[in-house]
């Protein structure tokens, strides 16, 4: 079990938080989520709510619930008052506390519905690990994927197949796509493998349209805002599905995953469940449910319609995004081929 999942103080999971942000890249992010302990003095309704939390705040994302509302005042340019601060021109962090905690009394009924849900953060970036993985199956079980992804938020990933990836060098997907996955490659680079994608489509409990300017402008206000390769990578994801949309169903994961392993499977693939940075938000009967499916599905798996779990998921003691893999038959352990950045700045691939 991990100790900083299980904090319970509200004030200690800001701080970590904040903690996290900075050392993560995104300084002024980490000053906005710093501030919300000026909150804590319960002035304004989001501040009682918070200082109130019933669970482990960081386990429930608390405090980037409210740094999403917070960065979407910004972007809808209801109110700029934090915007010098992220673009890093006021840093003293007494300012910025004031600044929050004005902002927050200024839209005290508008910020709190944000405290009601985690955080939506369909990050392009982590595709690369999931690339990685399927170039890793591609050499020993053969090129041809069926994936499905669970917690597919709007679809990002599920359009991976238009995306194109420079995995260390290794290059893969069409030339010309307005998505670019090029993270800095830690360690040797995947396999030159073929990598034939016949099938993606996802779920999630409250998917996001990515066609729809507010949906999507809510997907960016969870990207912490001075890291702006992540919100480009918005912007282009928003450009795919402006040309042919996403398949997300509003699904529960395991509902999802028993529905997608009963459906008919094309000969000679590899039928692929894959997901990151979700497993922490599945109810824990919901994650025992798809473990028991998945063993059932693998039972049955053979040569010539396959199955494979790939996930990118954190390691609750060491808090490090670890890439790992499942396949049927004969890889039924996982494999453990990497650990990457949470969103996909950096894979180390040990493979």
């Amino acid at each position: 079990m991990n100790p900083i999942m299980e904090i319970e103080q509200v004030a200690k999971a800001i701080e970590w938080q904040a903690d996290h942000a900075t050392n993560n890249g995104a300084p002024c992010t980490g000053r906005v989520v710093r501030a919300q302990l000026r909150l804590l003095d319960r002035e304004t309704e989001v501040g009682r709510r918070i200082a109130a939390w019933p669970g482990k705040p960081l386990e429930d994302a608390l405090p980037l619930r409210l740094a999403g509302g917070h960065h979407n005042l910004v972007l809808t340019g209801k109110d700029m008052w934090l915007a010098p601060v992220y673009r890093g021109e006021v840093t003293d962090q007494g300012q910025v506390d004031a600044l929050v905690l004005a902002v927050t009394q200024e839209h005290d009924a508008e910020l709190l519905p944000w405290l009601d849900g985690p955080p939506q953060t369909n990050e392009a970036g982590r595709s690369a690990s999931i690339m990685a993985a399927l170039l890793w199956l591609s050499v020993r079980i053969g090129p041809r994927f069926e994936l499905n992804e669970l917690g597919a938020s709007a679809g990002v990933n599920t359009m991976m197949e238009r995306f194109f990836f420079d995995l260390g060098g290794m290059t893969t997907g069409p030339a010309d796509s307005p998505m670019r996955i090029v993270p800095e490659w830690r360690g040797a680079p995947p396999p030159r493998a073929g990598v034939e994608i016949v099938g993606i489509r996802g779920c999630d409990r409250a998917p996001m349209n990515l066609a729809d300017p507010e949906q999507a402008l809510r997907l960016k206000s969870y990207v912490w805002a001075e890291v702006t390769e992540r919100i480009g990578r918005i912007d282009a994801a928003i450009a795919l599905a402006a040309q042919r949309a996403p398949d997300v169903v509003q699904m529960d994961a395991g509902d999802f995953v028993a529905e997608r392993l009963a459906a008919p499977q094309e000969e000679d693939t590899t039928r692929v469940i894959f997901h990151s940075i979700v497993w922490q938000y599945l109810p824990a009967e919901t994650r025992a449910r798809i473990e028991a499916l998945m063993a059932q599905a693998g039972a049955k798996a053979d040569a010539s319609r396959r199955l494979a779990w790939v996930m990118l998921e954190t390691n609750r003691q060491t808090f490090r995004h670890e890439l790992t893999v499942r396949h049927w038959p004969g890889g039924e352990e996982p494999a453990l081929l990497g650990t990457a950045h949470a969103h996909g700045a950096w894979v180390e691939f040990t493979a």
